[in-house]
């Protein structure tokens, strides 16, 4: 794999979360992901490890969250592979995991993983920090 490979990977993941997450583009689940996608960690409790659990997922914060963006603060590449750090917030002015709209902005710091073939992501893997998510909801004491 050539570094212009690892560049255009790299491109290929941040145009795909900024449109999905930023822009809430949900069709850039069809642009961007293979039709067998697999998310091995699903982002959140019964979301499909396929394209359509990623969708449900954009869909549902953009909802609760209209202003939603994600800041990418690292993208590392190696391979096939390209791992993303980011922040991400939003103004809750609509329902979120059953809590109403509070007016407050939520932060959700996480890092992916994810593997490329070609021009298209095959699978995902990623750890998001929920519990302060939940924290900030009040679904969880501090």
């Amino acid at each position: 794999m050539t570094d212009n490979d690892t560049t255009q990977n790299k491109q290929l993941v941040e145009t795909f979360i900024q449109d999905l997450f930023t822009k809430g583009d949900l069709d850039a689940v069809n642009r961007y992901l293979d039709p067998n996608f697999v998310n091995h960690d699903a982002p959140f409790p019964g979301a499909s490890a396929g394209p359509e659990g990623m969708r449900l997922a954009a869909a549902m914060f953009r909802a609760a969250l209209p202003d939603w963006h994600s800041d990418i603060e690292q993208l590392i590449a190696e391979g096939d592979l390209v791992t993303e750090r980011f922040t991400a917030r939003g103004t809750q002015r609509g329902e979120l995991m059953g809590v109403p709209a509070t007016g407050k902005t939520l932060v959700l710091t996480g890092i992916q993983i994810f593997r490329i073939d070609g021009d298209r992501i095959v699978e995902r893997w990623g750890r998001l920090d929920e519990v302060s998510l939940l924290h900030q909801l009040g679904l969880i004491p501090s």
